[in-house]
């Protein structure tokens, strides 16, 4: 599938097929092409909560508007970002910083630098930290649904739950913020599949000031 075709087809479905299972390596497969997705200096502040159990899932349905689709589908990704992903001392900002060294990139006396750099950018209030997080768990979030879809599957991002209840529910610690959920299965054919929304022109996304 080309990614016109791809894009254009990805459709957040209501319904999924609870008799259609999606295996343990279509998911790993998923993850792992949405990993290539960039971040602001490579820090990938992202992690999944991989839900399959029947149970664990009617648990977050009813924190998440009591929505079918979490329950029905047979895979839901809690998305999380981390909002300490840019602080020193955490592993994958170190893992991030060692690569780069062995990439060429940086060298170990950059160390203060980089750490004063990820301080100015994404340290400098709760809101730098926030924007951070959620802008490229974003990106993370997007290549997950489109290499879902590249392999057949279908999805559905959802930002309608109570995020402190789910944080509780699933014991998620303080340092990480749920952008969002997505279902992810294959659109169950007995259902109808509801019409493409509008989308902006291009002169309506297009500005000059």
């Amino acid at each position: 599938m080309d990614f016109k075709n791809l894009i254009t087809n990805r459709r957040a479905v209501n319904f999924f097929d609870p008799e259609k299972s999606v295996s343990d390596k279509q998911i790993r497969e998923v993850i792992e092409m949405a990993a290539t997705a960039p971040s602001s200096f490579n820090l990938q502040p992202w992690n999944l909560l991989v839900l399959r159990e029947k149970e664990e899932k009617l648990r977050l349905q009813k924190l998440a508007w009591n929505q079918p689709k979490v329950s029905q589908a047979p895979v839901v990704f809690v998305v999380l970002a981390d909002r300490d992903g840019w602080k020193e001392g955490h592993s994958i900002v170190e893992k991030d910083f060692q690569e780069m060294i062995k990439a060429g990139s940086m060298t170990e006396g950059q160390r203060q630098w980089f750490a004063d750099a990820r301080q100015t950018l994404y340290g400098s209030s709760p809101e730098a930290i926030q924007a951070f997080v959620c802008k490229n768990t974003g990106f993370f979030a997007m290549s997950l649904m489109l290499a879902a879809k590249s392999l057949g599957l279908d999805t559905h991002p959802m930002d309608g739950f109570d995020h402190e209840g789910v944080r509780k529910e699933l014991n998620i610690p303080d340092n990480f913020w749920i952008p969002l959920l997505i279902a992810v299965g294959y659109f169950d054919k007995s259902k109808e599949l509801a019409l493409p929304k509008w989308r902006k022109s291009v002169d309506e996304i297009v500005k000059t000031f």
